[in-house]
């Protein structure tokens, strides 16, 4: 049974060191294929789901975390499973780290905050320019009224986004898949700032390796909130495939280490 094991995995894994190889145009400088490889084996081994799900669709959702450089790993990105579906999703550390790399402008510094009662905040626009004030009360613990993250470049100018604590439970009761989790209850400061962070993302200027590399990128916006019939259809099947997906998967997932995708999708909500 083992050797049948490591056979089938062996299987998947030159399967998708083959496709890598087939789009190695379109994967960012310095893509280490390797390791990409051994981490997509990891994390199908640690989903059972994942083991169960459509093949096609788990492997255009590895090949968009390629053409992004994202690591599944250090939870970059995410495989998320709905029943037998897969949807490839992006984290907010993920998209910090590609629009730090691609952005037209320089990017010195993104970050988000949370604004309470009692806390000064003003958004203005003086000749021309926005600009933002904000003015924390000391060690406030008051009601939270709204967020808003910050990317500051490096030619002194800045983007900003902004978004209403109703906003956010918006986006918690209409998108999230884990809307009564732990962190949305006991951590709600902290999923205000990921879900303002990831909408400030998706709307800074990339300049894009590939063609691929902007699909992905596009496809991954939680605003657009893909669903199983987009993921589906010819458009992205044409981009994505790049060659065929035999009918395998490493079935090694059996030995479950942990069932932490519900943690992990906790961190995926945004516009």
């Amino acid at each position: 049974m083992a050797e049948q094991k490591n056979e089938i995995a062996k299987t998947f894994s030159e399967t998708l060191t083959d496709k890598l190889i087939n789009v190695e145009e379109a994967l960012p400088s310095g893509f280490n294929k390797t390791r990409f490889v051994q981490e997509a084996l990891s994390v199908i081994n640690s989903n059972p789901d994942l083991a169960k799900a459509n093949k096609n669709q788990l492997m255009m959702g590895l090949l968009r975390g390629a053409y992004l450089g994202m690591s599944f790993q250090a939870r970059e990105c995410y495989l998320i499973t709905y029943g037998s579906n897969v949807n490839f999703q992006t984290d907010y550390k993920g998209e910090i780290k590609f629009t730090k790399r691609y952005s037209t402008r320089p990017i010195q510094d993104i970050y988000a905050k949370v604004v309470r009662e009692g806390d000064v905040f003003e958004e203005k626009i003086v000749d021309g320019q926005a600009t933002i004030t904000f003015v924390p009360k000391p060690f406030n613990t008051g009601e939270i009224l709204g967020c808003f993250a910050v990317v500051l470049y490096k030619d002194n100018g800045l983007q900003y986004e902004t978004m209403s604590v109703e906003d956010v439970q918006s986006v918690r009761a209409n998108y999230s898949k884990a809307r009564d989790s732990k962190a949305w209850k006991n951590s709600f400061d902290e999923m205000c700032k990921k879900t303002v962070l990831r909408r400030l993302c998706k709307h800074i200027d990339c300049d894009f390796e590939s063609i691929e590399a902007q699909k992905a990128w596009e496809e991954s916006s939680v605003s657009e909130f893909p669903t199983v019939e987009r993921e589906k259809s010819d458009e992205v099947v044409d981009v994505f495939s790049a060659a065929e997906t035999p009918d395998v998967i490493d079935t090694t997932a059996t030995e479950v280490t942990d069932n932490d995708l519900d943690a992990e999708c906790e961190e995926l909500f945004g516009k």
